[in-house]
């Protein structure tokens, strides 16, 4: 037995086909019946769903009659038309129950059987005057007119399955980001207290061995601090409001970039990093977002990138606008890879010795948004090459402590 608010979604279901009341008004006008309704009809109920009534039966979407008092429970059990030109001369009606009940002379009711094969209701139409309903054209006009019906709910029903699958599905995905955002801070309090712990013991008098262990600690306490920043960037660009900048304005991009480069190096001594830093004049940016920028792009080519090959870092003006990019050799990108790597979680290359979640390109294109920039790769055979472009104008003007959403 379906409940009333299942009544009440079928209601809504059939008033949202438009089609309807021209349907209703068709088959009055040419059977000559006086009212026409589309009927939801279960084993233990007969509520109307939509309605012409220009007979004053009284009948409203929404109102119920006893289904045992009605022929379309009949139509229901047999899933076959019921029609009657005039009962009281039917030699199978003319005796019926239903027909005394509503004082009805006419009536022709056409089951409604949705693709799937259930039985939804009826397309019926009566009248207290007799009526030429038994005959073929008419029976067929019904027939089709519940197909089209038929074909309307079934694809309403569809749709109406997946927004519900949607919403929850970002329910689900929303929650999930809160959950990463709620982990990533919580995680902060105990990484800052192991890191001020390794800080004072390395104050301490420490043996050799214990100096490593510290050393150690450390550079795992660093990379945790950066996989719980990443975290957080994460949740607060997929939560809404994008990555925010805290923006500054000065004549040092050059320096900050360098800093960067330098920081890499001291951690990769076997590989060579090339700067060509140009100074750029007065811009305004987030001096954190870029060296995090610039970090991700080249923590990925000294991840990816030939080992024997050296990294260039370039940084200047180009066409009127700020140009950052880093190039590394080895073997190109396949192209059906490319337009997935500013994804989260995406990992290109998956090496067992590979660390970290995948966000350091996405986080880069973040800031690169954040900062009303792009951020383009291309890859040859040659060389593949990030490079960050942000309008000087743009940069300069830029409002401190807001960012286009990412």
């Amino acid at each position: 037995m379906s409940d009333v608010h299942d009544f009440q979604a079928d209601i809504d279901a059939v008033q949202r086909i438009t089609a309807i009341p021209s349907i209703l008004n068709v088959v009055c006008d040419v059977t000559g019946v006086g009212f026409a309704a589309v009927a939801r009809v279960t084993e233990d109920r007969w509520v109307t769903c939509q309605v012409l009534d220009n007979v004053d039966f009284g009948l409203r979407p929404g109102d119920e009659l006893k289904v045992e008092t009605t022929l379309c429970h009949q139509v229901r059990q047999d899933r076959r038309e019921v029609v009657i030109d005039h009962v009281s001369q039917d030699r199978l009606y003319a005796d019926h129950h239903t027909p005394r009940i509503y004082g009805l002379q006419s009536y022709i009711s056409v089951p409604i059987i949705l693709p799937d094969g259930s039985f939804f209701g009826t397309l019926c139409a009566m009248d207290r005057a007799p009526a030429k309903l038994d005959n073929p054209a008419t029976i067929g006009m019904l027939r089709l007119f519940v197909e089209l019906i038929a074909h309307h709910l079934d694809s309403d029903r569809a749709l109406t399955e997946s927004r519900a699958q949607l919403a929850e599905e970002r329910l689900t995905a929303e929650l999930r980001e809160q959950f990463v955002a709620v982990l990533g801070h919580d995680l902060r309090n105990p990484l800052s207290a192991i890191e001020a712990g390794t800080r004072q013991l390395l104050k301490a008098p420490l043996d050799e061995r214990s100096s490593q262990i510290v050393g150690l600690m450390r550079k795992s306490v660093s990379r945790m601090g950066t996989l719980v920043d990443n975290m957080l960037d994460l949740a607060r660009g997929r939560l809404g409001g994008g990555i925010q900048l805290e923006t500054a304005t000065d004549e040092t991009l050059h320096a900050v970039v360098e800093q960067v480069v330098e920081e890499l190096r001291s951690a990769h001594p076997d590989r060579q990093i090339i700067a060509r830093l140009d100074r750029v004049g007065h811009l305004s940016y987030d001096r954190t977002r870029i060296e995090q920028l610039v970090s991700n792009l080249l923590g990925n080519a000294l991840t990816h990138g030939a080992a024997d090959q050296p990294i260039t870092v370039m940084v200047g003006i180009v066409d009127g606008q700020l140009e950052a990019s880093v190039c590394n050799g080895g073997d190109a990108i396949p192209p059906h890879l490319l337009d997935n790597l500013f994804k989260p979680f995406f990992r290109a290359q998956v090496r067992p010795s590979q660390q970290g979640l995948g966000l350091g390109l996405y986080i880069a294109n973040q800031i690169a948004c954040a900062h009303g920039g792009t951020l383009a790769v291309t890859s040859t055979p040659q060389e593949t090459r990030f490079t960050f472009r942000m309008p000087i104008a743009l940069a300069v003007t830029a409002d401190a402590g807001t960012a286009p959403p990412g």
